[in-house]
């Protein structure tokens, strides 16, 4: 067999707008509340995802459709397993806004796949140079005050009040650049910069991506950069070595290994030097921002599972479970009693453990393992690859329910699939004769193999 290299499909100005429009959704995160009860998460991204669907309704294979069905079943199971009845409305509000995320996903995953490399490196790499720019203008060209007034017209609730503390972490206030809070420009640079890393066909595109990295931490300092670091072991491990045109051996999968011990210690040796002041805080118990995204959920998680393991607190069920997250905080070494919690879902942001959280170990597991059957049979190469990103990802957000949290994880999946489609094996084709080969060529579109 030989390999042959296809033109890759291109996707028209309309998709790439509506991608557009999908993207900068997430990294607003603009919520529009239908009613009192139901919001709209990443307005802009659904009402962009719904078009796509719809332009992508030839592309939908029912078996897929089928197995989503069954995944939002799990889901209500799980729900209507959980032992507190009274909060069934909060829980089925919840799968309202995960069944309207894995959808809008899907229709953004299947329009990804009718795109170029060349189309989505652009993309994804404007996108980056945005925020990049964006960053620096509202940091020292005083973009700041037209980010601060698009802000206060785009969010009710949720804005972000403590930048006498970035500071003094940072010696600035960090750049908001028309979301709620930082660490949004900061989680939107980091995916929308390794998105282009997966995508680009750029020679020397690690060193690339690392200097974008390096510009970011300038522009917008923020521990959740050095996630980028740590997002690149993966896909040298497990995305790479299995390209049709680069398939590699156990060797070079050792040499990764090593490769990812070195990349581990240079995160190590950069949070502890950059970031050397948060660092100091978070030891003392005094960064309630960290203990809130990584440290709290963790052990309310497994306090969650011990006490509730067969369906957890349910979904959205941070309100139903207050006291149990109020006794697992005071009793932590790092939780400062003078922080005022004034909201249980403001302190619960870590969808990988807000996983655990709402549905338990066991339904946890059901659930992880209908994901990846679904993940499976929408063609993703590599699901080691694809949850790995997502739980690393899920160390700087939360809102487990919302649009983002599943785009991360449909997008490592639809990135991971264009790795596959360089070539394809194809029957050699017979000899022809050379004084028939233009005319046959002129009729047929016959060409030799390359």
């Amino acid at each position: 067999m030989k390999l042959k290299v296809v033109a890759e499909p291109r996707l028209g100005s309309i998709d790439m707008l509506l991608l557009l429009i999908f993207f900068i959704g997430i990294y607003l995160g603009v919520i529009v509340q239908i009613t009192s009860k139901i919001p709209f998460p990443a307005a802009p991204a659904g009402v962009a995802g719904l078009f796509l669907l719809w332009r992508r309704r030839d592309d939908i294979v029912p078996a897929h459709l089928g197995a989503l069905f069954g995944i939002v079943l799990i889901y209500l199971a799980a729900s209507l397993s959980a032992g507190d009845l009274t909060g069934l409305s909060k829980r089925f509000t919840g799968l309202v806004q995960l069944t309207y995320s894995f959808v809008i996903g899907y229709a953004m995953f299947l329009t990804l796949l009718q795109a170029s490399r060349q189309q989505l490196s652009k993309l994804f790499l404007g996108l980056s140079l945005f925020i990049l720019v964006g960053s620096l203008l509202e940091s020292y060209a005083g973009l700041n005050h037209l980010s601060d007034a698009v802000r206060q017209k785009l969010y009710d609730s949720g804005i972000y009040e403590a930048d006498l503390r970035d500071q003094l972490l940072y010696g600035k206030v960090r750049p908001k650049l028309f979301t709620s809070e930082p660490s949004a420009v900061t989680f939107g640079y980091t995916l929308f910069t390794f998105a282009w890393f997966m995508v680009t066909q750029a020679r020397r595109k690690l060193l690339r991506f690392l200097l974008l990295l390096a510009a970011g931490m300038v522009a917008m300092p923020g521990p959740t950069l050095l996630l980028g670091i740590l997002l690149l072991p993966p896909y040298y491990f497990f995305i790479l070595p299995e390209t049709p045109l680069t398939r590699f051996g156990t060797g070079y999968r050792l040499g990764i290994l090593v490769f990812g011990s070195i990349l581990l210690l240079i995160f190590a040796v950069l949070g502890a030097t950059v970031y050397a002041e948060r660092l100091s805080q978070i030891v003392n118990g005094n960064d309630p921002s960290f203990f809130y995204r990584v440290i709290g959920p963790a052990l309310v998680a497994f306090e969650v599972m011990g006490q509730h393991p067969w369906a957890g607190a349910g979904l959205t069920g941070e309100a139903f479970i207050g006291d149990l997250v109020m006794n697992v905080f005071v009793q932590s070494s790092h939780f400062s009693a003078g922080w005022r919690i004034t909201k249980i879902a403001d302190v619960l942001t870590n969808y990988f453990w807000l996983h655990w959280i709402y549905l338990g170990l066991v339904w946890g597991c059901v659930a992880f393992a209908g994901l990846s059957v679904w993940l499976r049979m929408i063609g993703t190469p590599n699901l080691l690859f694809c949850w790995t990103v997502w739980i690393l990802m899920g160390q700087a957000s939360g809102a487990y329910v919302a649009p983002k949290t599943w785009t991360v994880l449909l997008l490592a999946a639809a990135l991971s699939a264009l790795h596959q489609r360089v070539a394809v094996p194809v029957a050699p084709q017979p000899e022809m004769p050379f004084g028939r080969l233009p005319r046959l060529r002129r009729r047929f579109g016959y060409a030799p193999q390359v």
